[in-house]
């Protein structure tokens, strides 16, 4: 079988491009009917990687999904949820549908900053790679979150002002809990399957960026990670290349850049002080790489919040 090129999609507005659709309303927050997407011609020779969360409800979808390195069947009337830097492929049936139906909630992380759910997003278990079955609704569970998302596009379409993030991140709560529940009902029975590559190292980076020691530790090495996840430094690239397009040192980037922006929006503490907590022996380092991930300094980017 021909190797996978992995491409990656940064903004909710090269979604909409890529699929033919019109551009977001919102640069942060989109729903878009499943029915209207145009899929992209080299689909099934992709594997996919988005900056941004996607929740979804499909129907007539007739293909396989490879995700968390699992392959399996993706079915018509799942819900499925993947968090940004996950890698993921789409393999088309042989007959594709002509029904397709449904939606999808995208989310870029950034819309979520000085927010409950900032935080607390990643505590839901069914955005991590051990989750590899889709929610299967019921016609009143499917109706209940649809009302949700009507909710959603209404607000982002009339009423943008300073309560809309708030009344738009309490709905997105309310969805992601009746989701829990939901899946509950579903798996009351079920064992987590066995920890793979990737989810063991975003455990690793998030357990590591929030120890209190981290100013006494430093930034994790490239060689720490391998050691921890029990594989050689370039084995470990190597494989991260192949399934997300990124080296080991780019994800520590990707997580140290997350926990940056938490601390610039949720604390009052000045760079210098978040750039040493993070480990850095000098606030001009953490400054460069952040306006390079970002394109913003940390203080133009704290003051986006002000």
């Amino acid at each position: 079988m021909e190797q996978r090129h992995t491409r990656r999609i940064k903004t909710i507005s090269e979604f909409h491009k890529l699929r033919g659709l019109p551009q977001p309303e919102h640069p942060l927050i989109s729903v878009v009917d499943y029915s209207e997407i145009q899929p992209p011609a080299d689909i099934s020779e992709t594997n996919w990687v988005f900056d941004f969360y996607q929740v979804s409800v499909k129907r007539g979808m007739n293909a396989k999904l490879k995700y968390g390195q699992q392959e399996y069947d993706f079915d018509e009337g799942v819900m499925f949820f993947i968090s940004p830097n996950q890698v993921f492929g789409i393999e088309p049936g042989a007959h594709p549908s002509a029904q397709r139906s449904g939606w999808m909630l995208l989310i870029h992380p950034d819309f979520f900053w000085n927010t409950s759910l900032a935080k607390s997003i990643k505590q839901y278990e069914f955005f991590d790679y051990s989750i590899h079955e889709a929610l299967f609704l019921s016609e009143k569970e499917e109706k209940t979150l649809n009302d949700i998302i009507e909710n959603i596009k209404h607000e982002y379409r009339t009423n943008i002002d300073k309560f809309s993030q708030g009344i738009i991140v309490s709905h997105i709560e309310t969805l992601l809990n009746y989701s829990e529940r939901f899946y509950n009902r579903q798996f009351i029975t079920r064992e987590k399957s066995n920890h793979r590559i990737l989810e063991r190292l975003e455990n690793l980076l998030t357990d590591y960026f929030n120890d209190d020691d981290l100013i006494s530790k430093g930034l994790p090495t490239v060689q720490y990670i391998a050691d921890t996840l029990n594989t050689s430094p370039k084995y470990l690239s190597s494989l991260l290349k192949s399934l997300t397009g990124q080296s080991t040192q780019q994800h520590i980037h990707e997580k140290l850049i997350e926990k940056a922006k938490e601390k610039l929006s949720t604390t009052t503490l000045s760079v210098s002080e978040i750039a040493y907590q993070l480990g850095f022996e000098h606030s001009q380092s953490f400054s460069k790489l952040f306006k390079t991930k970002t394109n913003l300094s940390p203080l133009e980017f704290r003051q986006s919040f002000n």
